[in-house]
Order: C-alpha cells, then structure tokens, then sequence
C-alpha cells in the first residue's frame, strides 16, 4: 500500500520511477547522488519507497539515544561507534566498521553519499566501494535527474576487485544525471574526465 502511494506521489510531483532494482538482492551499498538540495531525499526516498526498498543509513551512535533516537531509528539510523574498544587501541575505521555491519544484518540496504555535502566535489569519498567489496555485496545507483524528473535505481553494479575500472563505471553513470544545482555537482574527476 505504501510502495503505490509513494510511486502515485511521485507521479503526482511530475517525477517518472526508473526501476532498474533487483528483487532478490538482500545486501548492497547504495550511492545516492547528486546530492546538492535538501529536495534529493524526499524524491530519493519516495522512490526507495515504491520500489519496496528498506535503505539503512549509519549515523554517529550518540543519536541513536533519546531525544533523537526513536526518529533515527525510525528514518532507518544504524549507530557506529568509533570509540577504540579499549584504551591504547587505535580508533576502527568506518570502512571496517560499516562493512561489519553486513555481517550481522542479513538483509541490509546501506545507503550512502559520497559526496558528502551539497557543496560541489571533485573527489568523492570512496569508502563505498571498499565497503562493497570486503563485504562481497553489489552497489546500487540511486540518483534524482532533475532535468528529466526521473529518479531510482539507474543501474546495478558488481565490484570486480579493479578500483580505477569500477569507479570509471560509476563516474561514466553519474555524468549523464543532472542534479537540481548542476553548478554544485560533480562527478569525481579522478576517474571520468
């Protein structure tokens, strides 16, 4: 019922529903970009939501207490801690952490954005990626095209282990979506010219 009043909204806004998502993936890393308005999570999220998929975001863990804890949680928070477990020890990183997090959720959608802000990046961060493959899971292409009012999941893509071809891949898919502020947007010109 959700998943119809979502897509009915959607097109009630004038957005088209791209649906390229795969009903038997239970695990993936999902990039949502661009990310340049606080617009692209109402459409992002209402296209996860007729297309029937749960997204989980990691949060710093003292927002998973109250107040705000019931409502991140809510919104599909999952706390990190990055507190060393023990004195002396050095603080895990987030790659680590996030790619544990696969181990213990059997069905985990993890979205995230590696551009990091709305202002404009040239180098994205690409924890994603590393994220993706020790965890042995696919990565989603989410993305809101403003220009065309389409929004969804544009592709699936499986790491192969071969960074620089499997980014020029995802590069060479976010540079044909237009974001609500193209002049803050940027794929990350390290890997796409």
């Amino acid at each position: 019922m959700f998943e119809k009043l979502a897509e009915q909204s959607l097109n009630a806004l004038g957005w088209k529903l791209d649906n390229h998502w795969s009903l038997d993936i239970d695990q993936c890393v999902m990039i949502a970009a661009p990310h340049t308005s606080n617009w692209d999570a109402l459409y992002a999220r209402l296209a996860l939501k007729a297309m029937g998929v749960n997204v989980r975001l990691t949060i710093k863990d003292s927002y998973m207490k109250f107040p705000f804890g019931p409502f991140v949680r809510a919104m599909g928070g999952i706390g990190i801690d990055r507190r060393p477990k023990a004195p002396g020890e050095p603080r895990p990183s987030m790659v680590q952490l996030m790619t544990d997090l696969f181990k213990t959720h059997p069905k985990l959608v993890m979205l995230v954005t590696p551009e990091a802000t709305r202002a404009k990046q040239e180098k994205w961060k690409t924890g994603f990626y590393h994220v993706a493959v020790n965890a042995g899971v696919p990565i989603a292409l989410a993305y809101m095209d403003y220009k065309n009012k389409k929004t969804g999941v544009g592709k699936i893509v499986y790491p192969t282990g071969d960074f620089e071809k499997d980014m020029a891949e995802i590069m060479a898919f976010y540079a044909n979506i237009n974001a609500k502020f193209p002049e803050k947007f940027s794929v990350d010109t390290r890997y796409h010219p």
